[in-house]
Formats: C-alpha cells, structure tokens, sequence
C-alpha cells in the first residue's frame, strides 16, 4: 500500500558492489554491499543529478526504501516532490552502510574501514555507470544525524566528487553531543567487564535496552574517530575508566573530526560547493542545535555561501524536513 496510489512511481534497482576495499575493517564486516537506486517515471537515468542518502545511526540504505506506515517512505516522497513540480526528476542512491557497531559515520577509519574512500570510488562508480546519472558537477549527499555529519564531512573533504550537501541534524560540538554519554557507557563497562564482553551480550540478545544502544553508539563514535588497533573492534574511549576524566591528546583525536573545529580549516572547499544546506531543530534533544549555531556562525564569517535553517521540532521523525533540501539540492546541481 503506497501513500500516494494515484502519483506515477520510479523505479528501484538493486546494485551488490563487491567492494575491493571495504574488507579493510576490524570489524569483520562484509564487503559485499548493496545499494538501492530510485530512477523516477519515465527516465532511465542518463544525465539526471545523482544525489546520495547518507542514513542515520542505527539504519541502512535500504531502510529508507522500505514500506513506512502512516507516511512516506523516501521513493514514495521523490514520487510526490516530482509529480508536484517542486523537486526535478534525479536519480537517488540508497547504499547500504551498516556496521556491527551499529552504523557508519562515513569516513574513513582503520576499525570500521575506509568509508569515504568506499561511496567516493567504487559506489559511485557502480551507480554512474549502470544509469549514466551523476558525473562531475551533478552529485549531492545528504542525511541526517549521522548521515548529516557524513554529508557535513564529505563537503569538507570531498568537494571535488560532490557539488552539493545538505546536513540535517547532524552531529557537530563534540563535547556537548558524545561527552554527555560517557558515564553511561563507562557504566555499561562496569556491568559487563569489557567492551568485548558488551558487544558479544549485545550481539546474542535476545534484546537490548534503549540504554545499551546509546552505549554501543558511543564505542561506535570511539571506533571512528579514534580507533586503536590494539583493542578489540579498535575501542578505546577518551575518558579514564575509574574518574571518567577526558585524557587530552585522546579526545583531540576526536575534535580533529567535529566539523565545527574542521571548518576553520576548508572554507575554501566549502566555497567551491553549488549549494550547501546546513538545519537543526531548535529543540534537538542531543544538543546538536548549538553546534549548528556555532558552524553556521564560523561560515558566515568565513563568507561561505549556505542556507541555514532552524525549526521547531526535536531530532526524532523529521523525514519530512526532505521537502525543503532536496528540491534545494536539486537545483543548485542544475544551477
């Protein structure tokens, strides 16, 4: 049961890229990875801007193709924003990015693999190859949460593969969103012995609290930003075990990854961007509203063009803040 019946659909094609680089991960994830792509009615591909879903933490690609209840899920929206005239038709690549960690901030690291190196190459490859959609000058990335982060990201080190970006709710000043979380991940610790005692009990189930899956996103976050290739999954956090204090030199590892601390170093890259579009809501339950205030102030600073927006709503079930940034997207591709 699709939410709009009468609105002409696209087309979804499953792509299985046998990654060459991917197998390069502590975590003995698979290589092999499938990717989703939405060609809208009445196209094939060629010469459509290709843009790229970046999911959040917890979720895949392919769960944003998936039947969603009492709404839209991302095609069906495509669907809509196109039939309505408000979003020109665009190719959409839905890769699969999961971790056993729990998800993908996507770049690259010696613990969850090279992520970054992976969507730049071989994903885009695949893609571009098979519908002629995207090409120099026509590709965007966006997300939310942690696929805002990977979006934020890439715009700073990858302008020269993506035109466009749009980082929604994305995880920025470090020490507001993840040093709130270490006491509970330090007590997690505590109850289980070690990280690699915590992950096998997460992994055997049969379930898990709300609790533990903040934890496992914290050893997530850790593995990262600052893998340690002694460690089991390459974890280590920035906190002493008994006082959880910050230890500097292992927590600057971390900062060196906040795009609020990233941007006074790729402004110039930022400016090379078509579009960039950066939002927040004003009651963001992780805090991450102040970051975005604070990079959005350094940008205007440094004169780098983007759109800035804050709304009324927290962090959770905001798909629908897509009818903005994508059309955005879009046009600035088409710009």
């Amino acid at each position: 049961m699709r939410a709009h019946p009468d609105i002409p659909a696209g087309t979804l094609h499953r792509l299985t890229i046998a990654s060459k680089i991917l197998h390069r991960n502590m975590l003995g994830d698979p290589a092999a990875r499938e990717v989703v792509v939405y060609i809208p009615n009445g196209h094939e591909g060629d010469g459509l801007p290709l843009l790229v879903d970046l999911v959040g933490y917890t979720s895949g690609g392919l769960a944003h193709v998936n039947w969603k209840n009492f709404g839209e899920n991302v095609p069906e929206r495509l669907d809509r924003l196109i039939h309505e005239g408000v979003l020109p038709p665009v190719a959409v690549a839905f890769p699969d990015c999961f971790t056993r960690l729990g998800g993908n901030q996507y770049i690259d690291s010696a613990a969850m693999g090279p992520w970054a190196t992976f969507l730049t190459t071989e994903m885009l490859e695949a893609v571009e190859s098979q519908f002629g959609c995207g090409g120099a000058g026509k590709r965007a990335c966006f997300g939310k949460s942690s696929g805002g982060y990977g979006s934020m990201v890439h715009a700073m080190l990858h302008s020269d593969v993506w035109s466009a970006a749009a980082c929604l709710s994305g995880d920025m000043a470090f020490e507001l969103c993840y040093l709130p979380e270490m006491p509970s991940a330090l007590r997690a610790l505590q109850r289980k012995g070690s990280i690699e005692a915590f992950l096998r009990d997460f992994e055997t189930g049969p379930k898990y609290s709300g609790s533990a899956m903040h934890d496992l996103m914290t050893f997530a976050m850790a593995a990262t930003y600052d893998p340690d290739p002694d460690a089991f999954c390459g974890i280590r956090l920035p906190v002493t075990s008994d006082t959880c204090e910050v230890i500097d030199d292992l927590w600057a590892n971390w900062l060196a990854w906040d795009p609020v601390v990233m941007a006074d170093k790729h402004a110039g890259s930022l400016k090379s961007l078509k579009g960039l579009w950066i939002e927040c809501g004003n009651v963001d339950q992780y805090n991450l509203v102040h970051g975005a205030r604070r990079l959005t102030r350094k940008l205007h600073a440094a004169d780098v063009p983007h759109v800035y927006e804050e709304f009324d709503d927290n962090h959770s079930s905001i798909d629908y803040r897509m009818d903005k940034c994508l059309p955005y997207l879009a046009n600035a591709l088409l710009s």
